[in-house]
C-alpha cells in the first residue's frame, strides 16, 4: 500500500512541475513569426471612432521585434485604409509569470498576456483614449 500511495505522490508531483514550467515565460519565449489582429476604437476630437489592425510581427527572443507588414483601417482618419511599409520596431517584455509589455517605435504601447511556450498572446493598448485589444498567434 505504501508503495502505491509513494507512486501516486511522484506522479502528482511530477506532473504538477510539468505544469508549472509550463508557465514560465521569458523573452525568449516569444521567438518567430506571428500575426496580430485587433479592433477597437480611438478617442478624435471628442468622438469614439472605430479602427482595426492585422499586422505581422517577427519577435527576436531577445527583447526586440520588427514588424514586416501591417494594414490599418481607422474612421478616424476618414476611413483610410493604409499599409505601413515594413521595417517598423519595437521592444517588449516579459516576466516569469507570462505578463509583460510591449512598445512599438514609435508607436501604441500595450499590455502583453502570452500563452505558455510562446503560442501566442492577448494584447490590450494601454495609451490613453483607446478601447483596443487582440490576439497575437503564431505562424509557421
Amino acid at each position: 500500500m505504501k508503495s502505491k500511495l509513494a507512486a501516486i505522490a511522484v506522479i502528482c508531483c511530477l506532473s504538477g512541475t510539468a505544469v508549472a514550467h509550463d508557465r514560465v515565460c521569458s523573452l525568449a519565449t516569444l521567438r518567430g513569426d506571428y500575426v496580430f489582429s485587433a479592433s477597437g476604437h480611438s478617442l478624435i476630437a471628442g468622438v469614439w471612432q472605430p479602427k482595426a489592425i492585422v499586422e505581422y510581427i517577427h519577435f527576436n527572443g531577445d527583447g526586440t521585434l520588427s514588424v514586416t507588414a501591417a494594414t490599418v483601417a481607422n474612421a478616424g482618419n476618414s476611413g483610410v485604409v493604409t499599409q505601413s511599409p515594413p521595417g517598423g520596431t519595437g521592444t517588449y517584455a516579459v516576466d516569469a509569470n507570462c505578463k509583460g509589455t510591449l512598445q512599438f517605435t514609435p508607436g501604441p504601447s500595450f499590455d502583453i498576456f502570452v500563452a505558455p511556450r510562446g503560442k501566442g498572446l492577448w494584447m490590450i493598448q494601454t495609451n490613453p483614449g483607446n478601447v483596443f485589444q487582440g490576439q497575437v498567434k503564431k505562424v509557421g
